[in-house]
């Protein structure tokens, strides 16, 4: 089963600090939408709803780990 990465699912301890982020820190928010676009292409792929190469997909995956690390350090140290 094909499914999104969806950071509050990732990261459920943040939950309530991932709201307030994307709320007011702009850095924190374009993270985020970073994350869910780059999310939600790789699901796109995965699904089949738009092709694209395997080099393409593992590329977009490896943009989504770091994005995620760099989210989660962010998580951390705020």
């Amino acid at each position: 089963m094909i499914k999104k990465h969806n950071l509050i699912h990732a990261f459920p301890e943040f939950e309530e600090k991932i709201h307030t982020l994307k709320n007011d820190n702009p850095h924190f928010k374009k993270l985020f939408e970073e994350y869910d676009e780059l999310d939600h292409e790789i699901y796109r792929i995965e699904s089949d709803a738009e092709p694209a190469s395997d080099d393409t997909l593992n590329h977009k995956r490896s943009e989504r780990v770091k994005l995620k690390d760099e989210i989660y350090r962010f998580l951390k140290e705020n």
